[in-house]
């Protein structure tokens, strides 16, 4: 389980990883559904949630060269979460926009309660799905 967790963890940083194979394979060598959904749900989130620290960290050095956003870029970031919000933390769990979300999410200081409670639903949801893929389609391959 601790392995799931910090593959989790990983996996919704800017690092790359692979949580949903780690969670079938957990999956197939019979933990328990919840417990697995439990872990890595957790794991998933407080990854997502080191992204908003380092978008809320990142804005400091927002003036300097080697800053890796423009200022065009950041703009049309601030544009488009304006007009989406907060709410838009709920695709957070999609792959390659889900963390730039989460960065976005910290750079515009969105409270930390509301950041966590949707990135929590959406990485919740998308767990809870796979597992329930995975006792569907992936049961009788174990």
């Amino acid at each position: 389980m601790l392995s799931l967790f910090l593959v989790a963890l990983a996996s919704a940083t800017v690092l790359p990883g692979g949580s949903e194979a780690w969670l079938a394979r957990q999956w197939c060598l019979g933990e328990p559904p919840l417990a697995l959904w439990g872990v890595a749900t957790l794991g998933n989130t407080l990854g997502s949630l080191i992204n908003v620290a380092l978008g809320r960290y990142a804005r400091n050095f927002q003036g300097r060269r080697w800053f890796p956003v423009s200022v065009s870029a950041l703009v049309r970031g601030e544009r488009w979460y304006a007009r989406l919000g907060a709410w838009s933390l709920l695709l957070s769990w999609a792959p390659l926009v889900g963390d730039a979300l989460t960065m976005l999410a910290g750079v515009m200081r969105l409270p930390w309660w509301r950041a966590s409670l949707l990135i929590l639903i959406a990485k919740g949801v998308r767990y809870a799905v796979l597992l329930w893929l995975a006792g569907r389609w992936l049961a009788p391959l174990c």
